[in-house]
């Protein structure tokens, strides 16, 4: 069996030997970056199961290097930081972040965090019967494809933006509490803040708008949470 490809992004290195020892004694096979510009360089040509990436770096901070690396990949990425902030921890995973570990941490959560990330994303990648296209008004949805398309034109989403679109497209009418949402798209071990939810759902509604749809499909359904609702005219925008 193949080793695990983990990418460590840190301007720190100490840091950066810290986090080799640990890995390379559970068998990863470890490549690493000093600044965000040189791990985006090496995502373009190399191939990772996990990228650890930390947050306050010189050149790009780890929530710039995370959004480049959502338009085109869907790598998890677990963001390590000394930043407590919820609102921090909030912004890391509304850009995409699968997750975020604060400084210091101890080796067992680290590894913990990590196999959980890569099982999540394994298991989303095994083959799965053909879904049908979800067709609404002025949007179609290609769930095997990952795609969005407003009035003929594509729209990018991250990950975590489009599995949410997706999953409450597929269960129109039904109101979700945002527990329901994180534990269907975040996972059940995840431990942050429920109300990433808002914020994914604040940028999808502004990538639909942009793209030039006329309605919003995401209703708020106040006291519980959010609803797919696919009508030519909402009141809510």
């Amino acid at each position: 069996m193949s080793k695990l490809q983990v990418l460590i992004v840190d301007d720190e290195w100490n840091m950066r030997n810290l986090l080799r020892i640990y890995l390379m004694k559970e068998g990863f096979r470890i490549q690493e970056a000093a600044t965000g510009h040189e791990a985006l360089s090496m995502i373009k040509k190399h191939s990772f199961d996990i990228i650890l990436l930390d947050v306050m770096m010189p050149d790009m901070d780890g929530w710039q290097v995370c959004k480049v690396v959502r338009e085109t990949e869907t790598i998890p990425i677990l963001m390590l930081t000394a930043r407590t902030e919820t609102k921090d921890k909030i912004h890391g995973l509304g850009v995409g972040a699968d997750d975020y570990l604060t400084k210091p941490f101890e080796p067992e959560e680290l590894l913990a965090r990590i196999y959980s990330l890569i099982r999540r994303s394994t298991i989303t990648q095994v083959m799965q019967p053909p879904q049908r296209v979800l067709d609404f008004p002025e949007m179609n949805i290609y769930p095997d494809a990952r795609e969005v398309r407003i009035q003929e034109g594509s729209v990018d989403f991250t990950q975590k933006e489009f599995d949410l679109l997706m999953m409450l497209a597929q269960s129109k009418q039904r109101a979700f509490t945002r527990e329901e949402l994180v534990e269907r798209v975040w996972g059940y071990d995840y431990e942050g803040e429920i109300r990433v939810v808002d914020t994914h759902i604040k940028n999808i509604r502004e990538k639909l708008q942009r793209a030039g749809m006329s309605y919003n499909p995401i209703q708020t359904v106040w006291g519980v949470g959010y609803k797919f609702q696919a009508a030519e005219h909402q009141d809510e925008k």
